[in-house]
């Protein structure tokens, strides 16, 4: 599967707006804000590239349910459960 994204790309400064007491009890607990916003981007990428692709292949998905619901699966003669 391809890389969702260059993982060796260099780190760039950003600013966010975070809710103020969200972000106190994050420092107190010592969490890596970084870390925790690339973990939390990676996942959201992830997922909205799941979508997408589920979007651009919905025509073939379909088809092939199809295909199943009147051939059976491949193999399904060879299957012994």
């Amino acid at each position: 599967m391809a890389e969702l994204y260059n993982t060796n790309a260099p780190k760039k400064a950003a600013n966010l707006s975070v809710n103020s007491d969200l972000l106190s009890k994050t420092r107190a607990m010592n969490i890596n804000l970084s870390a925790t916003l690339e973990r939390a981007l990676r996942e959201e990428l992830a997922k909205c590239a799941a979508s997408q692709w589920v979007e651009e292949n919905r025509s073939a998905i379909q088809k092939y349910n199809e295909f199943v619901e009147q051939h059976g699966c491949f193999g399904d003669e060879f299957r012994e459960f």
